[in-house]
């Protein structure tokens, strides 16, 4: 529990200082003036008073409780006295100090101390390398920001610059303002999903704002995410998009896992709004702090001139947001009230109806509102500048109209968002709807950007219950077989296993593959090849039609040839594939070509033998493949396959455990996935079983926790059923 530590009623500043220039002088200053509610105990060893408060030597010196220390000093001091704030049962410290893992080897070790001594005293971090934290509602301001606005976001923040910059632009814009602040620094104890938790439960947060630089436990905070988003939103912008994650050798999967794209998306599914622009970032926080979500992603627009409205169409069809047709009745009685040039089609376009009249706007805002198929609506243009624009008497009617407008909103549950070229004036008008929560901004794309994050937390919250909790159910579904399977590889040193251990493993979950048999000679090689022929047993694909059965007997005479060897992660680059075989001269050729390409790749690779498998037939080739994430742990990617993996790229990364709704749209996440609709008169393909194979890879992932990564490659989909033709699975070290 942090509530000690957030909401401490005693603070000891360690390294309290009479230099003005000190924070040890700054913080006991800051938190007289700002009139904290609780005891500041000063501790320097060389002082007996510090701004009329007594000093202590040690903290073990002072005679009450201390929750909370904060410790100005050197980090190489930082160990010992923690310990000595352990001796005090100190609950919590914030260290300012930078000087740890940031610098390299010798600051992680400073900072494993750091850990260490915490851990065996029982005291919470927050920091190190932090500038420190506000609790604005008891006053205790540990980081010296003058005049920060109270309100009721929570700040969650890894830069002070950052920090600085979101509360300098609530003071300037004179809305919403802040419960807690907190620098989380190098997160070294105190986790981000523990803010979470504890802001969840604070009845006067109602948003949580966050910028992120990098996070030590990603599932944790995913599943607080997911429990908090559903009472309150999230609001997040994650810095290091174009880093991309670290390459393995391994395998595709590994290699093509961006943190961005994996972030984004797992932040997305739960109920987290992303934030790329950092100038968009407190005014999402702001809207959806105030206004009710949008649940049907519909918003009408009312405007008093067609660019800004033509502007706002645009950029709101860029997000995705429907801009649904007015109905009849809605249409008419606009008509009655604007003059025969407006249009009353969405957007509106009052067409200077309210030129002479502002009150206007607010008679049609209740109208469209009114209208069932609009979720909420933005008012473009003018709206509280006619009084500057045009006459001093028509601010008046802006105001009247602007009192209308805050009792729609609480009345209707329909959120109003004003972009206004008059946002910087003074106008009464425009400060009526900030009191009364409404949204108002000079750029299009902010209010734009609002209206979306509007739409996407009510999308969330309407199909919450659909959404994946992050947490996985371990070895519930695993299988004896499966584990045995397991067991014979590390019984061998291996981390890797052979195609067809790969694939039997796949099969007990239920997905289709041709196994295939290992041969060891030649003679093997095309004993196996005569039994696959016309064995409708060695066939991964049941479910085709009898036309295709057709088709396939016809190729039940061709098989593939690889190499099988745990030295020899890719096949192809050792020349240890050979396709379409069908006669005893190829097979036997083919197997004898592979051995010699194999052993001239890799002298020294242990050669089990030529794994004949039926060849495939024609499809749509696609990969799946897991990896686990540094921050998220396991994650599943999706995408086209075969050699289109690499040079296309059109993959999508999403943190497992995958659900059936969730693999539909990981289908729909590609640019490709246009092709499995079926194009140019094409059927299309069965996306049934694809989804059925991704729900496969996430319950084997959380049924063999063992596996480190695997590569469904290429999986041959066909317009019904489908085929895994090769598989990967690497195993943790």
């Amino acid at each position: 529990m942090l509530d000690k530590v957030l909401d401490a009623k005693s603070v000891a500043i360690i390294g309290a200082s009479k230099n003005k220039t000190k924070r040890g002088y700054q913080a006991i200053k800051t938190l007289k003036a700002d009139g904290f509610e609780g005891q500041i105990y000063p501790v320097n060893p060389k002082e007996d008073m510090i701004l009329g408060l007594p000093c202590y030597k040690n903290i073990t010196d002072i005679e009450g409780p201390v929750d909370l220390a904060l410790i100005t000093t050197p980090a190489r001091t930082i160990p010992g006295i923690l310990r000595k704030c352990g001796e005090k049962k100190v609950s919590g410290a914030v260290i300012i100090a930078g000087g740890f893992r940031e610098l390299g080897a010798k600051g992680k070790e400073l900072e494993q101390q750091v850990v260490t001594a915490a851990k065996e005293t029982g005291v919470r971090l927050i920091g190190p390398n932090t500038s420190g934290m506000i609790n604005l509602k008891s006053n205790m301001n540990l980081v010296g920001i003058s005049n920060a606005p109270k309100g009721h976001i929570a700040l969650l923040c890894q830069s002070g610059n950052m920090a600085l910059t979101l509360i300098t632009e609530a003071t300037i814009r004179k809305h919403e303002g802040f419960t807690y602040y907190v620098g989380v620094g190098n997160e070294s104890d105190i986790k981000f999903h523990e803010y979470l938790e504890f802001f969840r439960n604070d009845p006067d947060t109602k948003a949580i704002l966050m910028y992120v630089e990098g996070m030590s436990e990603g599932r944790k905070f995913l599943q607080e995410a997911h429990k908090t988003s559903i009472k309150k939103p999230i609001i997040l912008l994650k810095s290091g998009r174009s880093a991309t994650g670290k390459k393995s050798a391994g395998s595709h999967t590994g290699s093509l896992a961006g943190m961005s794209e994996v972030a984004n998306r797992a932040y997305g599914r739960a109920g987290i709004i992303v934030i790329e622009n950092s100038d968009e970032l407190f005014p999402v926080a702001e809207t959806l702090c105030s206004q009710p979500a949008i649940k049907n992603n519909s918003i009408a627009i009312l405007a008093d001139g067609g660019g800004h409205a033509t502007i706002a169409a645009d950029l709101l069809s860029d997000y995705g947001i429907h801009l649904p047709e007015l109905s009849d009745k809605t249409k008419e009685k606009l008509r009655e009230l604007l003059p025969e040039a407006a249009s009353v089609v969405n957007p509106v376009d009052v067409a200077g109806g309210t030129d002479s009249d502002p009150t206007l706007f607010a008679d049609c805002a209740k109208i469209i509102l009114n209208d069932p198929s609009v979720g909420g609506l933005l008012v473009v243009g003018l709206f509280g500048g006619y009084g500057i624009r045009f006459e001093e008497s028509l601010a008046i009617g802006e105001e009247a109209a602007a009192h209308r407008f805050g009792a729609m909103v609480k009345k209707r549950n329909k959120p109003i968002f004003i972009h206004s070229l008059y946002s910087s004036y003074e106008s009464h008008a425009l400060d009526l709807l900030r009191h009364y929560d409404i949204p108002v901004h000079d750029s299009l794309d902010i209010s734009c950007k609002c209206v979306a994050s509007l739409c996407k937390y009510g999308n969330y919250l309407k199909s919450y219950h659909g959404k994946t909790s992050f947490i996985f159910n371990w070895r519930a579904k695993a299988k004896p077989e499966g584990v045995q399977i397991l067991e014979n590889a590390g019984k061998e040193g291996r981390h890797v296993l052979l195609e067809h251990e790969a694939k039997q493993l796949i099969k007990l979950h239920g997905a289709p593959t041709s196994v295939g048999q290992v041969a060891e000679t030649e003679d093997e090689a095309w004993e196996i090849a005569q039994k696959i022929n016309g064995n409708s047993e060695y066939i991964a694909n049941s479910e085709k039609t009898n036309s295709e059965k057709t088709t396939n007997s016809e190729a039940k005479a061709s098989v593939v040839l690889k190499i099988v060897s745990p030295d020899i992660l890719h096949k192809s680059d050792a020349g240890g594939v050979k396709l379409n075989l069908s006669s005893e001269h190829q097979v036997r050729k083919g197997f004898q070509q592979i051995i010699k390409r194999a052993k001239a790749y890799n002298s020294k690779a242990d050669i089990r033998g030529v794994l004949v498998a039926p060849m495939a037939q024609q499809g749509l080739e696609i990969i799946i493949g897991t990896k686990i994430d540094e921050q998220f742990g396991p994650v599943i990617m999706y995408g086209l396959g075969g050699i289109m993996v690499e040079i296309m790229k059109d993959v999508t990364f999403w943190v497992l455990p995958i659900n059936p709704t969730s693999s539909k749209k990981m289908l729909e996440d590609t640019r490709s996935s246009i092709l499995l609709d079926g194009i140019r008169g094409h059927k299309g393909y069965d996306k049934k079983s694809l989804k059925k194979l991704i729900s496969m890879c996430s319950e084997l992932i959380e049924s063999y926790p063992e596996i480190e990564e695997m590569d469904l490659n290429p999986v041959i989909l066909y317009e019904k059923g489908l085929d895994v033709v090769d598989a990967r699975i690497i195993l943790k070290k």
